[in-house]
């Protein structure tokens, strides 16, 4: 890992890898800076208090600083543990479904100071189950069941899983939902509001299965893009439990 012998060179990968774990991991009777203070000494940081106020600045943790960890939001907390785990410089930085449990507008500054990272030259390994997040990544990686079934840039993976999508809307998709979905001509049928979402391998297939339906008063059957969520879907309805 990053040149580094794993077995013999551990210490040295450790001092250049940021990890950030699913959980809140810091101490949450310890204020931010005290925290951070921390985290600079078992790093060894040459320059430990001015780090610490960098990292704070850079973060906008700085009018926080006093404030313990254990009283701060997800968002909050989840920004203190990015300062972290990036205090050292890191070349490679883990996340563990950083943004779990956490507001919309405090994912969008995550993936934000992710991208400035990355934009700086670091590696960001982000594992998540949100498709619109793993959308962000210049390339995803999908793995059911420890095994790697699918992988490349978003494009490709949606390419790569040959679906064809259509949108159903109109009055009665209950009942057009409910046929669809024991029709074996249909993969995948979600309800998307007032719409359905109908995906399949086969567009010959898709299309025959909508044509049985497309003459019904008031409703409208129109191709649409694949979704990564459709493509997830489909692996993982495909994959086989190891543990089965």
């Amino acid at each position: 890992m990053l040149g580094f012998d794993l077995a013999t060179e551990s210490r040295r990968i450790k001092d250049q890898v940021g990890y950030m774990t699913q959980k809140f991991s810091l101490y949450e009777d310890l204020t931010i800076e005290e925290n951070l203070d921390l985290v600079a000494g078992l790093y060894r940081l040459p320059d430990p208090r001015g780090t610490v106020r960098a990292t704070l600045d850079g973060l906008g943790l700085a009018s926080r600083r006093h404030q313990l960890a254990g009283k701060l939001s997800g968002g909050w907390k989840q920004r203190l543990a990015l300062a972290a785990c990036i205090m050292h410089a890191p070349k490679l930085l883990l996340l563990d479904e950083p943004t779990a449990g956490v507001d919309p507008k405090a994912r969008r500054e995550f993936w934000d100071e992710i991208h400035r990272l990355a934009a700086g030259g670091m590696t960001v390994l982000v594992s998540t189950h949100y498709m619109d997040e793993a959308e962000r990544c210049d390339r995803i990686n999908y793995i059911a069941y420890g095994r790697l079934i699918a992988g490349g840039t978003v494009a490709e993976v949606v390419a790569d899983s040959g679906l064809v999508t259509y949108v159903v809307s109109g009055p009665g998709i209950d009942a057009v939902a409910r046929a669809l979905r024991d029709d074996p001509r249909v993969d995948q049928v979600a309800a998307f509001g007032a719409s359905l979402h109908v995906v399949g391998r086969d567009h010959g297939a898709i299309e025959s299965a909508l044509s049985d339906h497309a003459t019904a008063p008031g409703l409208t059957v129109a191709p649409a893009p694949t979704s990564l969520e459709d493509v997830f879907i489909q692996y993982m309805g495909a994959a086989e439990d190891n543990m089965a």
